[in-house]
C-alpha cells in the first residue's frame, strides 16, 4: 500500500518514515509538512536520519489523492480539520493518532467514519492496548473498594495533558465502573483538601526530558494496592503499530475502528 505521512517533520512523523521503510507491504509514497514549512524539498530519510531515499517533502496542499493508498495523521489539532476533510473527499482510508481533540472534532472523525474507513486510537502499541483489557479487569474486581489514579509522564515538548491515553485508561475505567469520567476525574490537588472522595479518578501528569510515555493506572485499597503500568523506550513501537493499523484498513468497509479492532483484542 502506498502511504502517505501527515506532518512527516514532527517527533512521530520521523519515526513514521522509518516504521514504513522497514514495513513488508508498504510503501511511503508522500510526507507532507505545512506549506510554508522550511522542510519542503528536504528528503525525507535525511530528515528521519536513515539516509537518502530519494523521496521530498511535499507541501500538504500540494498532496496529491492519485499518489496515496492510505493516510497516517499524527499532527496537531488545529491541522485535523483540514487533513480529514481531505481525506473524506478524496475517499482515503486515514489511521490518526492527533490527541487532544476537541468534542467537535471527535463528531467529525464519527460523521467521517460513516464515508471512509479509519482508525483512531490514543496509543498504537500493543502493550497499552492490552493494558486497557487489564485495567478494565482491575476495575471489575477492585474499582469499588479502591482509590482509583492515573500517573503519566512525557517529555517536555509535548503539549496536552493529561495524555490522550491517560484519558483512555481512565475512560477504560469510569465505563467498567459506569461512572461518568467528566464528572469524576480530578486533575490536580494543591493545599489542604477534604479527605478523597471515593468514586473520583485522579489524573497526575509529569512533563520532562525526554521521557518517550509511561502510563500507571493504581488501585489502592487498605492494606494493599495493585499498580499496573507501560513504559515505553521508542517511538518506534508506536509508529509500527499506526503503519500495522494502515495496512489492516486495507480492504474495511467504513467506520470507525480501534487498536482493539486491528490487533484482535477483546
Amino acid at each position: 500500500m502506498r502511504v502517505a505521512i501527515l506532518g512527516a517533520n514532527g517527533r512521530m512523523g520521523r519515526v513514521l518514515i522509518e516504521a514504513v521503510r522497514e514495513q513488508e507491504g508498504a510503501e511511503l509514497a508522500v510526507a507532507t509538512v505545512r506549506d510554508d514549512s522550511p522542510w519542503v524539498g528536504i528528503d525525507v530519510g535525511e530528515l528521519a536520519g536513515i539516509g537518502s531515499l530519494n523521496i521530498h517533502c511535499t507541501a500538504v496542499g500540494k498532496l496529491n489523492a492519485d499518489d496515496v493508498d492510505v493516510v497516517i495523521d499524527f499532527t496537531l489539532p488545529a491541522a485535523f480539520d483540514d487533513n480529514l476533510g481531505w481525506c473524506v473527499k478524496h475517499n482515503k482510508p486515514v489511521v490518526i493518532g492527533t490527541t487532544g481533540l476537541s468534542v467537535v472534532q471527535l463528531e467529525a472523525l464519527n460523521r467521517a467514519a460513516e464515508q471512509i474507513p479509519l482508525v483512531f486510537a490514543a496509543n498504537y502499541s500493543v502493550g497499552v492496548n492490552v493494558m486497557l483489557a487489564l485495567v478494565k479487569q482491575a476495575a471489575a474486581a477492585l474499582g469499588n473498594s479502591a482509590d482509583i489514579e492515573i500517573l503519566e509522564a512525557h517529555h517536555r515538548f509535548k503539549q496536552d495533558a493529561p495524555s490522550g491515553t491517560a484519558m483512555a485508561i481512565g475512560e477504560a475505567i469510569s465505563e467498567t465502573l459506569g461512572r461518568n469520567l467528566q464528572e469524576c476525574a480530578v486533575y490536580g490537588r494543591e493545599g489542604k483538601e477534604p479527605p478523597r472522595e471515593h468514586k473520583t479518578i485522579g489524573f497526575a501528569t509529569v512533563r520532562a526530558g525526554d521521557i518517550v510515555g509511561e502510563h500507571t493506572a493504581l488501585f489502592a485499597d487498605i492494606g494493599e494496592r495493585l499498580e499496573i503500568t507501560h513504559k515505553a523506550s521508542s517511538r518506534l513501537t508506536f509508529a509500527k503499530g499506526a503503519v500495522h493499523a494502515a495496512l489492516w484498513l486495507s480492504d474495511k468497509q467504513n467506520g470507525r475502528y480501534g487498536m482493539n479492532d486491528v490487533i484482535g483484542l477483546t
